[in-house]
């Protein structure tokens, strides 16, 4: 949705999906360190080839991941958008949903109108409570082989699943055609300017075909039955490749013959998708927060909004028209960079908001974060001021993305 997810061409949105643990930290700080087995955290696929080739795990979300490798976090980041990286990103949960009701099925869940949608096109959603919160974000693909494919938060995985149960018992018991299977793929996410170059050579498909969150099932590098999505959470032309766990080993390491290709971990991740104004569930959207309020309404089909027919829509719909008492913005700042929790002042000294998300732009050579502000102070351009190490420094508020996206829309 790395929900994950999405995001729209051109415009601010929400990734393709970050798992939390709850306790998220910005660009690899603060990550706890993950030493043994004992940690009772869970290994993807290929825990043990990052540790072969440095990768230095932490916990997160409940797995052991891959902060980064041998090179910086900073020389990690700007390979990314020079040439480009893979993300081990098998920690999300995959799901396919079945049966003649999955479109009405997975439409009593979420925001958007998957009706609409073209064969083998996805589009970013947000499962939303009845109160209006965003219970994860999520992407959702229509395929041309009878079934839905989803791609959720892992850090989100239980809840999600349990929600998605929930719903299917009440559908199946007024009699609706509808089945739900969660996957054991891997899942790897290959993303930067060079991502074309490097798998036109292991496709027999024309990559240029494939636009900016359209997806089809492929053989790459000789592994079969891997389902090929162009998106990400960087901001860079990408693809998501779900490959069978026996096989993403063999993948990684075809892939990672390239020249042009690195391994990068999460610290690179959270700084690339905060350049690309994408929201790390947990941090920048949850469940006291609305689709409105987190400048997400792009996601909310207009047929979805004229019905009112997804969970929270008679409080989310009306915010639309009203507007909300806050707005999710972005910020920029000199000095010493500005984290989560951070509050953030009206000139004149007032508390208006708090920071959500925040690091050291690797690109702009700046601080940038996002922050919900009252509305009032939410106009880009706007002075405020943020609280850093018990000190106000001056920031203004900045259109997102901070840094332009490069998503390929043929």
């Amino acid at each position: 949705m790395w929900a994950r997810s999405l995001v729209r061409v051109g415009g601010s949105g929400l990734g393709l999906r970050a798992a939390r643990d709850g306790s998220a930290r910005v660009a690899g700080a603060g990550w706890r360190q993950a030493s043994t087995a004992e940690d009772g955290l869970r290994k993807t696929p290929l825990f043990d080839f990052h540790r072969e080739h440095g990768g230095r795990m932490v916990a997160f979300a409940g797995w052991s991941m891959p902060v980064q490798y041998k090179d910086s976090h900073i020389a990690s980041h700007m390979h990314t958008r020079e040439h480009c990286s893979i993300f081990d990103v098998s920690h999300m949960l995959q799901s396919k949903v079945h049966g003649r009701d999955r479109v009405k099925f997975m439409e009593s869940l979420v925001v958007a109108d998957i009706a609409e949608l073209k064969d083998n096109q996805g589009t970013l959603s947000l499962f939303t409570n009845e109160a209006g919160g965003v219970i994860d974000d999520l992407i959702v693909t229509k395929t041309d082989q009878g079934y839905l494919y989803v791609v959720s938060n892992a850090g989100c995985a239980e809840k999600d699943s349990a929600h998605m149960k929930a719903r299917l018992a009440e559908f199946k018991a007024a009699g609706f055609d509808v089945d739900l299977e969660f996957l054991d793929e891997a899942l790897i996410a290959l993303q930067g300017p060079s991502m074309v170059r490097v798998l036109q050579e292991g496709l027999r498909e024309d990559l240029s075909k494939l636009t900016f969150m359209t997806s089809h099932l492929a053989t790459v590098f000789g592994v079969p039955d891997c389902r090929v999505t162009r998106c990400g959470y960087t901001g860079e032309d990408g693809v998501e490749i779900s490959v069978p766990q026996t096989r993403v080993v063999e993948l990684t390491e075809k892939l990672l013959a390239h020249s042009e290709v690195k391994l990068a971990g999460l610290g690179a991740r959270d700084s690339l998708r905060l350049e690309a104004g994408l929201c790390l569930y947990g941090n920048d959207i949850d469940e006291t927060t609305t689709p409105v309020e987190a400048t997400l309404v792009w996601t909310i089909g207009k047929r979805r909004r004229q019905n009112r027919d997804f969970p929270g829509a008679e409080i989310i719909v009306p915010q639309i028209k009203a507007k909300t008492a806050r707005k999710r913005v972005g910020l920029v700042s000199t000095g010493p960079p500005v984290r989560q929790h951070t509050p953030v002042f009206s000139p004149d000294g007032k508390v208006i908001g708090e920071v959500t998300s925040g690091c050291p732009s690797p690109c702009l050579k700046k601080n940038i974060a996002m922050a919900y502000v009252d509305a009032a102070f939410a106009k880009n351009g706007t002075p405020i001021q943020v609280e850093v190490r018990k000190k106000t420094v001056p920031a203004t508020v900045s259109k997102m993305p901070f840094v332009p996206t490069k998503y390929y829309s043929g």
